[in-house]
């Protein structure tokens, strides 16, 4: 598995539970626990995105503008995610914000994969994405 392949995987995950959080109603034991499961899982998606895969791209002269953008959106969701928190999940304005996020995260997910994606592709070696992966789902799974 190349380091795209695992990325996908995760963004598909991360599309599913916002789906899902985004159906949800109230203060449920329903949606209080989708949105612990996105949460979670979009900041630990963030910070091994982060530490294996932007990493090395924030260095190389074609991708520094795109990584530092990537990591921006990173920090825009984790402010989402915080007004989340910080609102009663009986609140109408509960969803707007998960709605938000949502938006974000859907928006974030379709710019890597459709171009920043091609991108590295061309600054990574088939062994370099190899072993970028293994470093990735290492990270990922030592925080899940």
């Amino acid at each position: 598995m190349n380091i795209f392949e695992a990325i996908r995987k995760d963004h598909d995950k991360q599309r599913e539970l916002c789906r899902l959080v985004t159906s949800t109603s109230g203060e449920s034991k329903g949606r209080k626990e989708m949105w612990e499961k996105l949460k979670h899982e979009l900041q630990i998606h963030a910070d091994a995105e982060e530490r294996t895969f932007y990493s090395p791209l924030i260095h190389n002269d074609m991708m520094q503008e795109h990584a530092r953008h990537g990591i921006a959106e990173h920090h825009e969701m984790d402010e989402l995610m915080e007004k989340i928190d910080d609102t009663h999940m009986d609140s109408p304005a509960w969803l707007v914000y998960a709605k938000q996020l949502c938006e974000k995260v859907e928006h974030h997910l379709d710019d890597e994969e459709h171009t920043f994606f091609q991108l590295a592709g061309k600054v990574f070696s088939e062994t370099q994405k190899t072993a970028i992966a293994k470093d990735y789902l290492e990270e990922m799974k030592k925080h899940r």
